[in-house]
């Protein structure tokens, strides 16, 4: 009876542990996202008014690059705390810096305001939101991962990536609620309020987060002394192909995400006539059902392993993206809508779920926060934060949408291969740890990682 009850209680924990850094990842996504959208939507009139639109476009859109050129500092600099002082303290840190730079940005004065000091403060703000980023996301994967059995860790650390779906929904709600008034107050004071939003979602993120204990991984690493001197070092030392492998893992994840998030929406009005608020909703109606997909994902992957759904998750990812294409192109509402939902929401995401705890799975508890993080976040300065300014030029370049496609769909295929990799990388790893908490063996080691 006991036991049982003990049983239903771990598991409530690490729900909670879950919900909470969900939480966290979700409010990131939020201000990732309606920055995102004011970027192609707000930012070139605002902020950037000079020169032909083109230049404004690509202007606001390099800006939007910062946010994704400076995660790496902070996968380097929080992953370096997560690894020494523990997941828990920098999950709390980054989300405080993430919702003050958004808050903030709500509050900035225009060019015409103050000239060349608009812009100027709306990129440090935006590499703040970057560092903060670059540091979130692998603590709040590693949480929920570092918590659950090994027989369920696909489906936890799935949860956490549950939060950008979320985030991106919420974000898309508020810019579409905004883009409902008369154009001159949306132009004039409407387009803050999402960002000023930003301010109550870090105080309800904070009280999730202050509630939730260390995670046990990190506390078994400290009680044997083993963290590392200098995460980092050992990472680029002797971990650099999981890393780099991590890395391309994600590439065409991020490049699918941002552009269709992102360059489709001004791409739909501006070249086919569709609708901001038409886009706006078929991204909704896609977030919605990215949510049980990602969470099934992560579920399959514990119960059938990883290595099915990273192989045809990729190429469900390219049919999707070119059935995006193909619809946005129609200019029809019903096709967009339908393109969205089925070539983002579910082809795009069947795979999505299961990497987290792939990636986690590559890498030892001592360096797992940097090394992951790092991967990812150097994923996301080709995938996510170059790919806008790329397609912006493909286009100009080629009067081709499909062009654009292309690209992406190349990036998926190198991503399937990287996955492919990890794969075996994370099944080594699992194999040692076996031997190392055998009976046979010296002792059972505390540091084991669930199956790939």
């Amino acid at each position: 009876m006991n036991q049982t009850i003990g049983r239903r209680s771990d598991s409530a924990k690490v729900r909670k542990i879950a919900a909470a850094s969900m939480a966290g990842t979700a409010l990131e996504y939020y201000d990732f996202s309606i920055y995102g959208l004011a970027a192609v939507l707000i930012f070139p009139q605002l902020f950037f008014p000079e020169g032909d639109s083109l230049i404004g476009v690509l202007a606001s859109l390099g800006t939007l690059a910062v946010g994704y050129l400076s995660r790496p500092i902070g996968a380097i600099a929080f992953g370096h705390f997560g690894d020494k002082f523990g997941r828990k303290p920098v999950l709390v840190l980054t989300l405080v810096i993430m919702g003050v730079a958004s808050t903030t940005i709500g509050l900035l004065p225009t060019y015409a305001s103050i000239g060349i000091w608009a812009p100027a403060l709306l990129v440090t703000l935006r590499l703040l939101q970057g560092i903060a980023f670059g540091g979130e996301w692998g603590g709040a994967i590693l949480m929920a991962f570092e918590y659950a059995k090994p027989t369920q860790r696909g489906f936890f650390a799935s949860v956490p990536q549950v939060g950008p779906s979320i985030g991106t929904l919420a974000g898309n709600a508020a810019f579409l609620s905004v883009t409902l008034l008369p154009a001159d107050q949306f132009m004039t004071w409407g387009w803050r309020v999402p960002f000023l939003l930003s301010a109550l979602l870090v105080v309800l993120g904070l009280i999730v987060r202050l509630k939730i204990a260390e995670s046990p991984e990190f506390e078994a690493v400290k009680n044997e002394g083993a963290e590392q001197k200098l995460p980092i070092r050992t990472v680029l030392g002797s971990h650099l192909k999981p890393v780099l492998l991590v890395c391309g893992g994600f590439l065409g994840y991020g490049a699918f995400s941002v552009v269709a998030l992102t360059f489709l929406v001004g791409y739909a009005r501006n070249q086919q006539g569709v609708s901001s608020t038409i886009t706006l909703i078929a991204i909704l109606a896609t977030c919605v059902i990215q949510i049980p997909v990602i969470l099934l994902s992560g579920h399959l992957s514990d119960r059938y392993g990883r290595r099915a759904l990273m192989t045809f998750g990729p190429l469900g990812g390219v049919a999707g993206v070119f059935l995006l294409f193909w619809t946005v192109n129609t200019g029809n509402t019903l096709w967009v809508l339908f393109g969205y939902v089925v070539g983002m929401g579910i082809l795009f995401t069947s795979a999505y779920g299961a990497q987290p705890a792939l990636f986690a799975d590559s890498f030892d508890p001592s360096i797992r926060y940097t090394g992951m993080s790092l991967g990812v976040q150097l994923s996301n300065v080709i995938g996510s934060g170059l790919m806008p300014l790329a397609a912006t030029l493909l286009l100009n370049g080629t009067g081709n949408a499909y062009s654009v496609a292309g690209a992406i769909a190349a990036a998926l295929l190198v991503s399937m291969c990287c996955l492919l990799a990890l794969v075996r990388i994370a099944g080594r790893l699992q194999l040692v740890d076996r031997r190392a908490s055998s009976p046979t063996s010296a002792g059972p080691s505390p540091l084991t990682t669930s199956a790939g």
